[in-house]
C-alpha cells in the first residue's frame, strides 16, 4: 500500500515504490484508490465511473510530485494487476471490464501506476517477423506418440518435395500462359456465351497409401451452388478404382455437363466437388457387417468459383445510382443498388453478391474491438459464405487482428478449431497460414507456445481419464510433472485469456473432477507477482463449441441488459474449444454447485428449503453482508431464469448450477441447449420452464413467506425478458450463422424455431409480461426438479461417498415433515370430496386434521392415486406390519363419478381411522405426518365466490398498469403488497373487478388465486372489449381484493374505485394504489 518515508523529494516524503530498469517509478496503487474509488467497493456514486482513468493518474501523481504542470501525465498508465492489461486513459473507468468485475464481486481494485516506456511489448510485430511466408504445418494425429520410422519418413519427405516441384513447374506455366496475349484460347463475355455448362473430370491426385488398402472404389458428387443452396440436382460420377503410374491416383476421364446456358448463371456461382470412399469389403480393419452399414465416406471436398469479374468504378456506382428508378424492371441490379442502401448487416452474411458483402465489411468496419470479439465466432464462420478466398472479410479480419493483440489470439483460435471441418477445412488452413504470415514473429512464437501447452494438457487428460482407481493421482502427478518442464523454459500466455501469463504449475493445487469427463482442475503460478493463482479446467472428450456459444449468447443479453441499466449480476466465464473434443473453461472462484450444498443436509437436501440460505449466511455473517448476497442471488437469478429459457438449456441438475458465496448464481455445462431436453427414458428430464426451486424462493422472500422481495424477482424477469425480445433478430441472425458449424443441437430452422417462439415476438410487452410470469408459477410449482435433483444426488453417492438416507419421500410433497414439527394429531377424518377440473374431471378429497393445542382443523386435499402412494410405501416401510386394507382401485364402468367418489369418501375415512388407532410406531411415523402436512397447493384451493364479507382492518396497495387501444380497455393487476388480516392469518388473495354503473353484473372479471400471502404476484391482463373511449369517460372501475377460503365465505381486504375519465387512456399509466374500505360488489 502507498506509504510516506523520510527522505527523497522535494518535500523530503516519496511513496514507497518499486525500482525497475532505469529507474522507472512503478506504484503500488492499492490504498489509494480504495480512498478514490470507494463508490466501486460499496456501490455507491455510480455515476462517477463516467470519469476518465487519466483522472485518476492525475490524482495519483499528485503524490509524488508538488507540481503537475513538470509531468507528463499522458507518459502514464494504469495497468490491471495480475494481467497483462491496461486502463485506456482516454476511457470513463467504469467502461473496462475489469473495474466491472470488481463492482460486481466487491472486490479490492488493483491496479499498478507504470510510466509508458516499462510497458511489456513482446508481441509487437518488427519488420523482419513479418517477412516471408509462413508454412502452416498440421498433424492431424496428435494423440500418436510414437517416433516413425526414419526410411518411411525420408520417403515422405522426398515424395513431398517432388510434389511441390511439380506444382511449382505447373504454377509457373499457368503464370506465364496467363501473361501472354496469345495463348490460343479464345475468350468471351459469361453473359454471351449460350453453352451448357460442362466440363471434364480426370484425375484426382495426392492419394493416400491408406486410401487404397481401405476403399476399393471412388466417386465424385459435383454440385452447382449460389448462396450456399444447389441450382440442379447434383451429379454423381462413375465408380472408379485407384490407378498406379508413380504416385498413385483415381482416374475418371469423364464429361460433366449441366443442362443451364452460361449466361444463366449467377456471377457468383460456385462448383463444389466433393469425393467420396466406397469401404473395401476384404479389408481386415473391421467386420465386413460393419463397413456395410457404414456406408461411403466424404474423403475432401473442393470449391471453385466460376467467374472472375471486374468490380464497378466509382463512376460505374455513381450512374448506377443516378439511374436506379429505371432498374425496376430488371431485378439483376438489385446487388448493385444494395450497395446504397442500409440492409440488414447479419443476412447479409449469407448473400452472395460480392458488392453486397463488401457494404457489409464496410459497415462492421464500425465496430470497437470489444463488439467485434464478442461477434468473432460468426464472422468466422461466415468465411464459409466467400466466393473468393481473397474477400473483404478475410482482410477485414486480418487487418483488425494486426490492431489488436486480442483480436488476434481469439482469430488464432477460432480459425483452429476449423481446421477439423470436412467441407471448409482447408479453406480455413489457408486463412490461418496467412494470418500467421502476417501477425509477426513474436506473437507467433507465442501462439506456438500456446499451441504446444494445450497438448501437453491433452496428453494428460487422455491419460487420467483412461486410468482407474488410485491410480489416477499417480497418472496425474506424472502428467504435470511433464508439463512443468514446458514452464522451465517458457512463461505463457493463456488460450482463454492473452491477458494471463503463467510462468509454472502448482502441481500440489492440481486435481481431477470425478465426472464422466474426468476433467483436470489446473493450478497456475501468475507470472505477475503482484497476480492471484490462475485456476482452470481442461477437459478432453467433450465438444465445448457448444458452450462456448451458449456462453456469448449470455455474454450479449448481459450487455444489453447493462446497455439498458439493468444489472443482473451475471457471471461471465470464459470457454474455448482448443480442438476437436477438447478445450479450456475458466473456474469461477469461492463458489459450489447446488448438489454441494444441498447435501451437506443430507441425500434429499434437495427437497429442504433452507440450505442455499444458511450456506450464504456461513459465507456472510453480518446482517449487512447477508442482505448484499440475498440482493446478488436475487439479480443473478432472475438473469439466468430468462437466460436459460430463452436459449432452451436443458438437463439442468444441481451439479451445473453454481452459487458464489456472494450470492451470484451461474450455470455451467451447456451440453443440451435449444429445447433438445435429456431423456429418462421416453420422459423429458427437464419438465420445468427453468430452474427454480423452493430453496431459491426462500433466499427470494428472506423466508418462508412470499414477501415483495419476490415481486422485485418477477419484474426483474420480466424486464430482463422484454429486453431481450427487442433484439430477438440480433439473436436469431447470429445463430443463422452458426448453422453451418457441425454443432449437433443446432443444425437446422427447427432449432431456430425453438428460440423465436420462446421469445413471443408477436406479442405485446404486456402480454409477454403476463406469460412469462405463468412460467415462474410452473417452475416453482415443479415438483420434477426437485426430485431430478434428488435422483441426480442418488447417482452422485459413488463419487463422493456420502451415506444414504432411505426414508420415504412422498412424491408430491417437498418435504418430509414428522410429529415433533407439526405437533400430534388428536383426530383426522375424511370431511368431504370436491369435483376437479385439471384439465380432465376428477375428484379431490378433504381431510380435516385436528392437532393438539389447536383450536380450529386444518384442511388437506388428497387425491386417492396419493392415498393409494401412501398405502404403498408403509408398506415398504413396514413389510412385517399388518396395515389396514385398502379400498379397491378397480370399479365398473367410469371411476370419475359422483356416486364413485361418495363410495370412496367412506372407504378411505375408515381406512385413516384404522390406520391412526394402529401402532404408535406406524401411526406416528414421518410418512404419515408428512401426508398430513398442508402442501402449497392445499392454500390455492377456490372457495365460494359469493357476497364477501369485509374484515375490521383493510390496508396495502395494489400495482395497476391501466391502457387502451382498439376499443379495448387492459387492466392488468400486477402486485399487491401489506395486505392486513383481521386474525393476522396470511390470506388466499384474488382481484375482482367490475366497470359501474352494472347492474346485472356482466363486467365481473377475475384473477386467479394466489397462496398464502400479504404480498401476492398476478400479472394478470383482465380485458374489456367493445368499449369506446367516449363510454368509458363515464365509467369507473371498481376493484376489490378477496381472500378466497375453503370451508368458509371468502372475506374482503381492500379496495379502490377509480374514475376512468381521470385517466389519459392514449397511453399507459402504471402506479400503486392504496385500498381502502370502500363499498363493493
Amino acid at each position: 500500500k502507498i506509504s510516506k518515508v523520510p527522505g527523497g523529494g522535494k518535500n523530503q516524503n516519496s511513496l514507497k515504490v518499486l525500482i525497475k530498469k532505469k529507474c522507472c517509478y512503478t506504484v503500488f496503487f492499492y490504498g489509494i484508490l480504495r480512498h478514490f474509488l470507494t463508490w466501486f467497493a460499496n456501490g455507491l456514486g455510480r455515476s462517477e465511473t463516467s470519469s476518465p482513468v487519466e483522472l485518476i493518474i492525475m490524482q495519483a501523481l499528485c503524490w509524488v510530485h508538488d507540481d503537475l504542470n513538470e509531468v507528463d501525465i499522458g507518459s502514464y498508465i494504469l495497468k490491471v494487476c495480475g494481467l497483462e492489461e491496461v486502463l485506456q486513459n482516454k476511457h470513463s473507468i467504469g467502461s473496462h471490464e475489469y473495474i466491472q468485475n470488481c463492482q460486481k464481486w466487491d472486490t479490492e481494485i488493483k491496479l499498478q501506476l507504470l510510466t509508458r516506456s516499462v510497458i511489456c511489448s513482446d508481441l509487437a510485430r518488427t519488420v523482419s517477423g513479418c517477412s516471408g511466408i509462413y508454412a502452416l504445418k498440421i498433424n492431424y494425429n496428435l494423440g500418436s506418440l510414437q517416433p516413425e520410422n526414419p526410411l518411411k519418413v525420408s520417403i515422405d519427405q522426398l515424395t513431398r518435395a517432388v510434389e511441390a516441384l511439380l506444382q511449382l513447374h505447373m504454377n509457373s506455366c499457368s503464370s506465364s500462359a496467363g501473361t501472354s496475349p496469345k495463348d490460343g484460347k479464345s475468350t468471351k463475355e459469361a453473359w454471351t456465351a449460350t453453352e451448357h455448362l460442362q466440363f471434364t473430370i480426370f484425375a484426382a491426385h495426392g492419394i493416400s497409401s491408406g486410401w487404397v488398402s481401405n476403399y476399393e472404389k471412388y466417386y465424385l458428387i459435383c454440385s452447382l451452388t449460389h448462396n450456399g443452396k444447389d441450382l440442379f440436382k447434383p451429379v454423381q460420377s462413375k465408380k472408379v478404382g485407384t490407378y498406379k503410374n508413380f504416385f498413385y491416383l483415381i482416374k475418371w476421364d469423364e464429361l460433366i455437363i449441366f443442362p443451364i446456358q452460361i449466361a444463366q448463371l449467377p456471377l457468383e456461382s460456385v462448383l463444389c466437388l466433393t469425393l467420396f470412399g466406397i469401404l473395401n469389403q476384404s479389408s481386415g480393419s473391421s467386420p465386413d457387417s460393419n463397413k456395410q452399414r457404414k456406408g461411403p465416406e466424404i474423403l475432401g471436398q473442393v470449391s471453385l468459383p466460376l467467374f472472375d469479374f471486374r468490380r464497378l468504378s466509382k463512376e460505374d456506382k455513381e450512374f448506377l445510382w443516378e439511374k436506379r428508378h429505371y432498374c425496376h424492371s430488371h431485378t439483376n441490379s438489385l446487388p448493385k443498388i444494395l450497395n446504397k442502401l442500409h440492409v440488414d448487416l447479419w443476412r447479409l452474411s449469407r448473400f452472395a453478391d460480392q458488392e453486397v458483402r463488401n457494404t457489409a465489411v464496410n459497415w462492421i468496419e464500425t465496430l470497437s474491438d470489444d463488439e467485434l470479439t464478442d461477434f468473432l465466432p460468426q464472422f468466422v464462420q461466415a468465411l464459409k459464405y466467400e466466393t473468393y478466398l481473397d474477400s473483404a472479410l478475410v482482410r477485414f479480419l486480418l487487418a483488425r487482428a494486426l490492431g489488436s493483440i486480442r483480436i488476434a489470439h481469439y482469430l488464432y483460435w477460432l480459425l483452429k478449431d476449423t481446421l477439423y471441418d470436412t467441407k471448409f477445412g482447408v479453406r480455413y488452413e489457408q486463412i490461418l497460414g496467412a494470418f500467421l504470415s502476417v501477425c509477426g514473429k513474436r506473437l507467433r512464437e507465442e501462439l506456438e507456445k500456446q499451441t504446444r501447452l494445450v497438448q501437453l494438457f491433452g496428453m494428460v487428460a487422455e491419460r487420467v481419464k483412461q486410468t482407474s482407481g488410485s491410480a489416477r493421482q499417480a497418472a496425474l502427478q506424472n502428467g504435470m510433472e511433464r508439463v512443468q518442464l514446458f514452464f522451465l523454459k517458457n512463461k505463457c500466455r493463456l488460450p482463454l485469456n492473452p491477458s494471463l501469463v503463467a510462468k509454472e504449475l502448482n502441481i500440489k493445487a492440481c486435481s481431477f473432477f470425478n465426472s464422466n469427463a474426468v476433467p483436470l482442475k489446473v493450478a497456475l503460478i501468475n507470472a505477475d507477482p503482484l497476480g492471484e493463482e490462475i485456476n482452470v479446467m481442461f477437459k478432453v472428450g467433450e465438444d465445448l463449441r457448444q458452450d462456448m456459444l451458449a456462453l456469448q449468447m449470455i455474454k450479449i443479453m448481459d450487455k444489453i441488459w447493462l446497455q439498458e441499466g439493468l444489472d443482473l449480476r451475471m457471471v461471465i466465464f470464459k470457454c474455448l474449444s482448443t480442438g476437436k473434443d477438447r478445450g479450456m473453461v475458466e473456474l469461477v472462484p469461492a463458489s459450489d454447485t447446488l448438489r454441494k450444498i444441498q447435501v451437506e443436509y443430507g441425500v434429499t437436501g434437495s427437497f429442504k428449503d433452507k440450505p442455499l440460505a444458511e450456506w450464504l449466511r456461513k459465507y456472510n455473517p453480518t446482517e449487512e453482508e447477508y442482505e448484499k448476497a440475498s440482493e446478488n442471488f436475487i439479480y443473478s437469478c432472475a438473469g439466468c431464469c430468462v437466460a436459460t429459457y430463452v436459449l432452451g438449456i436443458c438437463d439442468r441438475h444441481n451439479d451445473n448450477i453454481m452459487l458464489r458465496n456472494t450470492g451470484h448464481m451461474f450455470h455451467i455445462d451447456f451440453g443440451k441447449f435449444l429445447g433438445h431436453a435429456q431423456m429418462f427414458g421416453s420422459f423429458k428430464r427437464d419438465r420445468a420452464p427453468f430452474v427454480l426451486t423452493s430453496d431459491m424462493a426462500y433466499v427470494i422472500n428472506g423466508g418462508e413467506k412470499p414477501t415483495i422481495r419476490f415481486q422485485l424477482f418477477v419484474d426483474l424477469c420480466c424486464q430482463a425478458y422484454n429486453l431481450i425480445r427487442k433484439h430477438a433478430s440480433l439473436f436469431l441472425n447470429l445463430l443463422s450463422l452458426m448453422l453451418s458449424s457441425g454443432l449437433p443441437e443446432l443444425s437446422g430452422v427447427q432449432d431456430l424455431k425453438y428460440v423465436q417462439d420462446a421469445l413471443q415476438p408477436q406479442t405485446t410487452d404486456a402480454e409477454a409480461t403476463i406469460f412469462f410470469t405463468r412460467l415462474i408459477e410452473s417452475s416453482l410449482g415443479s415438483v420434477a426438479t426437485k426430485f431430478n435433483f434428488f435422483i441426480h444426488n442418488l447417482a452422485q453417492l459413488r463419487f463422493s461417498g456420502l451415506p444414504s438416507n432411505d426414508e420415504p419421500i412422498l412424491s408430491f410433497s417437498a418435504k418430509t415433515y414428522s410429529l415433533k414439527q407439526d405437533g400430534r394429531i388428536k383426530q383426522v377424518s375424511v370431511f368431504t370430496y370436491q369435483k376437479r377440473y385439471n384439465p380432465d374431471k376428477h375428484y379431490i378429497y378433504v381431510v380435516r386434521v385436528l392437532r393438539e393445542g389447536q383450536v380450529e382443523p386444518t384442511f388437506v386435499f388428497r387425491t386417492f392415486d396419493e392415498f393409494q402412494e401412501l398405502h404403498n410405501k408403509l408398506g415398504i416401510l413396514f413389510p412385517l406390519w399388518k396395515l389396514p386394507g385398502f379400498p379397491n382401485k378397480m370399479v365398473l364402468g367410469r371411476t370419475h363419478i359422483k356416486d364413485v367418489a361418495a363410495k370412496r369418501k367412506v372407504e378411505l375415512n375408515s381406512y385413516i381411522q384404522s390406520l391412526m388407532n394402529s401402532s404408535s410406531e406406524v401411526a406416528e411415523c414421518d410418512l404419515v405426518y408428512t401426508f398430513f402436512h398442508p402442501l402449497l397447493r392445499d392454500d390455492k384451493v377456490e372457495g365460494i365466490d359469493g357476497i364477501a364479507r369485509p374484515t375490521g382492518k383493510v390496508g396495502g396497495e395494489v400495482k395497476l398498469s391501466i391502457s387502451y387501444r382498439n376499443s379495448t380497455l387492459f387492466i392488468m393487476v400486477m402486485h399487491i403488497k401489506d395486505l392486513v388480516t383481521e386474525d393476522g392469518a396470511d390470506p388466499n388473495p384474488y382481484v375482482k373487478t367490475y366497470l359501474l354503473p352494472d347492474t346485472h353484473k356482466t363486467s365481473k372479471r377475475k384473477t386467479k388465486i394466489s397462496r398464502k400471502t400479504r404480498n401476492p404476484t398476478f400479472n394478470e391482463m383482465l380485458v374489456y372489449n367493445g368499449y369506446s373511449m367516449e363510454t368509458l369517460k363515464q365509467r369507473e372501475l371498481q376493484l376489490s381484493v378477496l381472500s378466497a377460503e375453503s370451508l368458509r365465505e371468502n372475506f374482503f381486504l381492500g379496495g379502490i374505485t377509480l374514475s376512468l375519465k381521470d385517466f389519459n387512456l392514449s397511453k399507459e399509466t402504471v402506479n400503486w394504489y392504496r385500498l381502502t374500505a370502500v363499498p363493493y360488489l
